[in-house]
């Protein structure tokens, strides 16, 4: 075997690899295959995380009337 054939060889591998490289580096991007929605990830911890706020502003709102009638009792009563 001599060293002079497998230079050639291997230049021109390398020569076209490069090419190769240069060709695609200057080819547009695929555009996507079709627009589709975010699916929402954080939809479950919202809900754990609203539920007890939502629960103590129902209790707030019912302790705030029962609290305005018992001093609408003491008022009726000559309070």
């Amino acid at each position: 075997m001599t060293p002079h054939r497998i230079v050639p060889i291997a230049s021109a591998s390398l020569a076209t690899a490069a090419l190769l490289c240069a060709l695609t580096a200057c080819s547009k991007p695929q555009p996507p295959d079709k627009e589709r929605p975010v699916e929402p990830q954080a939809t479950q911890l919202r809900d754990a995380i609203q539920q007890p706020i939502e629960q103590a502003k129902s209790t707030e709102n019912a302790v705030d009337e029962a609290a305005q009638q018992q001093r609408a009792a003491i008022e009726a009563a000559g309070g």
